[in-house]
């Protein structure tokens, strides 16, 4: 297990929507076992892999304060949202050095492929929802930043690249 680099912004690949993973093999409980410890390394409470460099629709999650309830997820896809919103402050390991208070949807119903390769339903509520939401974006080739007005993002654009 290893704890793998950050793609840095700008690189075209946090801009690509990335492969669907076809089967959960080997390699691939190998590639979470590294995304969890790049997580934990950050610290974060998620990670897509396109974030390392990996072009496949792979994400981790765990937003416990123990960090013991890590969810790995392969082709999530949200299939619900509450219309009741949470703000949280959202950053990325590509991005250093700036953040963003983003709005999202305080709950997500999301369907995805496990690690015993079993297609799976779940709800996510509070920060876990945001992150599952962060990191699904990821997937499709967006930054939390795009959830900002043009303005804001500018600026925020502005400010990483003097970091």
């Amino acid at each position: 297990m290893t704890v793998r680099p950050f793609l840095k912004w700008p690189d075209k690949r946090l801009r690509t929507a990335v492969d669907e993973v076809i089967e959960i093999t080997n390699a691939i409980k190998s590639t979470w076992a590294d995304m969890v410890n790049t997580m934990d390394a950050m610290p974060g409470v998620g990670l897509a892999a396109p974030q390392i460099g990996v072009m496949m629709q792979l994400a981790v999650v765990d937003a416990s304060q123990e960090r013991n309830r890590r969810i790995l997820l392969a082709n999530p896809s949200i299939l619900a949202a509450s219309e009741e919103m949470n703000t949280y402050d959202e950053a990325s390991p590509n991005l250093v050095g700036v953040s963003a208070p983003i709005t999202r949807p305080k709950n997500a119903t999301v369907r995805y492929l496990n690690e015993d390769g079993v297609i799976t339903r779940r709800d996510f509520t509070g920060l876990e929802a945001t992150s599952v939401q962060h990191q699904i974006d990821h997937l499709q080739g967006k930054m939390y930043f795009d959830n900002l007005g043009r303005v804001k993002r500018d600026m925020l654009l502005r400010k990483a690249r003097k970091a």
